[in-house]
Parts: C-alpha cells; sequence; structure tokens
C-alpha cells in the first residue's frame, strides 16, 4: 500500500495539478468544436494504421502517401459493399409500402389520382381556403411556423457544417497517417522530461486498454448481428439479414443499435400491409427479438467478452455501465468501459503499487 507521508508541499502540489487538470478541461470543453474533428481524426488514423502498414510493407505498395489512398479505397470498398447489401433492399421495401399506400387510399377513398384530387378540393374550397388566409388563426399559426422554419433552416446550416468538419477530419487523418510513426513516437515531449516516464506508461495503458476495448465490442457487435439475423429470420421478417448486419455495425457504438427500431418500425407496417396481418402483432414480434436479443448481450455476451478481453469482473462491468451512464449519459455508456479500466490500472500502478509487488515477486521466484 502506499505509505508515504503527505507533507503540505505534496499537498499545494497535487493542489495544483488538480487546478490545472480542471482549467485543460474547461479548457477543451470550451474549444470542443474545434478538437472534435481532430480528436475524431486521430482514432481513426488510430484505427486504419495497421491497414496502411500491412499494405505498405506486406504489400508493397511505395510510399505511403499510396499506401494510404489504396488503404481508404479498400476500406470504401467495403463500406460500399456492406451500403449494397443493407440500403438497395430496405429502399425497395420502402417503394413497397408506398404503393401499398396508395393501394390503401384508392380503396378507402376511391382516389385514382392523388395530386389532381388535391387540385380539385382545392378548386372547390377557394372561397373557405380566402376566408380561412385572412382569419387570425393563420396569422397564429403562421407566427408559430415561422421560428420552426428558420430552425429547419439552422439545422441544414448545422448539417452543412457538419459535412465541412467531416472533410477536415479526412484532411487531419491523412496528415496524422502520414507521420504516424513520428507523431506517436515524439508526442511525449511536449511535457518536461521529469513528467515523461509517468506520462509514457500512461499511455502504455491507456493503448493497451483501447485496443481490448476494440477487440472486445467488435465481438459484440458481431455476435449482436448474428443474433438478430436469425431472430428476425425466425419470425419471418422483412429484409431479416440486412437489418442484422445494420444492427451489428451501429452496436460497434454500444447503445446506437437502438435507432434500427425506426426502419423496424415501417418494415412492420409493411409486412403488416402485405400480409393482412395485425401491425401490432408484428412490431410486438420484433419488439420481442429486440428484447431477447439485448438481455443475451447485456447478460451473458458483454460480460463474459468485455469481461475477458478487459479483465474486469462482470458486476464491475454492469455497474460501470450504470454509474458512468448516469453520469454523463450516452456518451458515458460509450466510454465507461475503457475509462474504469484505465482508472483501475492508474490505481494499481501509483496508488496501490500492486504492478510493482507483482513484478518484485516475479524476480524473486525467478531467484
Amino acid at each position: 500500500m502506499y505509505s508515504k507521508p503527505i507533507t503540505f508541499d505534496k499537498f499545494v502540489r497535487w493542489l495544483g495539478y488538480a487546478i490545472v487538470a480542471l482549467g485543460v478541461v474547461c479548457l477543451i470543453n470550451y474549444l470542443g468544436g474545434v478538437l472534435l474533428p481532430f480528436a475524431v481524426a486521430w482514432l481513426l488514423a488510430y484505427l486504419l494504421y495497421p491497414l496502411v502498414k500491412f499494405v505498405q510493407y506486406k504489400l508493397h505498395v511505395p510510399g505511403r502517401v499510396l499506401s494510404i489512398i489504396v488503404t481508404l479505397i479498400i476500406v470504401s470498398a467495403g463500406l460500399g459493399l456492406i451500403g449494397w447489401l443493407t440500403i438497395p433492399p430496405m429502399v425497395e421495401q420502402f417503394q413497397r409500402l408506398g404503393e401499398l399506400l396508395k393501394t390503401y387510399i384508392h380503396n378507402a377513398a376511391h382516389i385514382d389520382n392523388i395530386p389532381d384530387a388535391v387540385s380539385q378540393w382545392t378548386s372547390e374550397h377557394r372561397d373557405d381556403l380566402e376566408q380561412f388566409v385572412r382569419s387570425d388563426k393563420f396569422s397564429e399559426g403562421l407566427q408559430t411556423v415561422l421560428p420552426q422554419m428558420f430552425s429547419m433552416v439552422g439545422h441544414t446550416a448545422d448539417i452543412i457544417i457538419s459535412i465541412v468538419a467531416s472533410l477536415i477530419t479526412l484532411l487531419y487523418m491523412f496528415f496524422i497517417l502520414l507521420d504516424y510513426e513520428y507523431l506517436t513516437e515524439n508526442w511525449i515531449k511536449i511535457f518536461p522530461k521529469k513528467s515523461r516516464p509517468f506520462w509514457s506508461e500512461l499511455a502504455r495503458d491507456a493503448e493497451r486498454e483501447l485496443n481490448n476495448y476494440i477487440r472486445g465490442q467488435g465481438m459484440v457487435a458481431f455476435t449482436m448481428g448474428v443474433l438478430f439475423c436469425i431472430g428476425f429470420t425466425i419470425i419471418d421478417f422483412p429484409m431479416a439479414i440486412g437489418l442484422g448486419i445494420l444492427i451489428g455495425i451501429l452496436d460497434l457504438v454500444p447503445y446506437l443499435h437502438t435507432f434500427a427500431l425506426i426502419p423496424t418500425a415501417l418494415l412492420a407496417l409493411l409486412k403488416a400491409a402485405d400480409t393482412g396481418q395485425n401491425f401490432w402483432i408484428v412490431f410486438a414480434m420484433a419488439v420481442a427479438v429486440f428484447a431477447v436479443v439485448q438481455v443475451i448481450i447485456d447478460l451473458v455476451v458483454t460480460p463474459y467478452i468485455m469481461g475477458k478481453t478487459m479483465r474486469l469482473n462482470p458486476a464491475i462491468l454492469l455497474l460501470s455501465l450504470s454509474v458512468w451512464g448516469a453520469l454523463l449519459g450516452f456518451i458515458g455508456l460509450i466510454i465507461a468501459l475503457p475509462l474504469t479500466t484505465l482508472l483501475m490500472a492508474y490505481y494499481q500502478r501509483y496508488i496501490t503499487r500492486e504492478d510493482e509487488e507483482i513484478a518484485a515477486e516475479n524476480k524473486k521466484s525467478e531467484e
């Protein structure tokens, strides 16, 4: 255990470190919009570097620039293949849903051409429409709608800014990959020489836990995708394989797959309209597949895989998800496992000194 006395000088020094750390956190929060593209670019470069290295040294592609380009082409081709397996079938299903809606409107309202019907109704009710436009209700409604329209324009601007940020992220990623070895070996020089061993060891711990997390989460996402493919196939759900693949890809970010409930509801509506089944029964069966797979993943797969790869007890693992989720919401669920493991590694290395004790015991046993 850590037995050195805490002196006043050491307390002041720790307080200074805490103030500096708090200042750094506030600065990062203030510059979050600027730093986020760079952080995402660094993560993408970290993930793509092994493939770039393989292309350059194993496939003997000359030059780092050409290797990066070839790597991006390979990754784009893989993403395109996944999109080809999922998007066209989904578009086809939505087109089928539109045809069914047209058939339903025709049978229910006896309307053959919707635009002509709208034009005819407008002509027949022109006086009523003019009176409504001049009324106070229309003015009040316009005052309510206009801010929402401007808000929509603002969201469109945000989308454009996001696209520009994505291009900047790709540019960052390209230059990081270009000098990846130099950057990873020399970043430590930004710290004073006295504190470099601490940051170097902490970086090695972070890299190890990040590797374990990515490998473990990839296995969890793959398992989830397979289970959803099986479950949707059993209930004869539309686009079972494509939807299962999509959910597996979304789960690379923990719990992001819940957004797949939106296309699931639309596909359930399509099946109900196409087969004559009750929509709520079809949708309830799909939701039951979600529930069963989620229970299997949360209680069996995630504790086993993540507990094995990250050396966390299943109880600690579930507790970390709950705590970080409560503190930081959705982002907390994403960073819970690697951050918990990193904090435990830091505690064992610098507080309890368990790593030194284990190393000492191993040295004695060798002697």
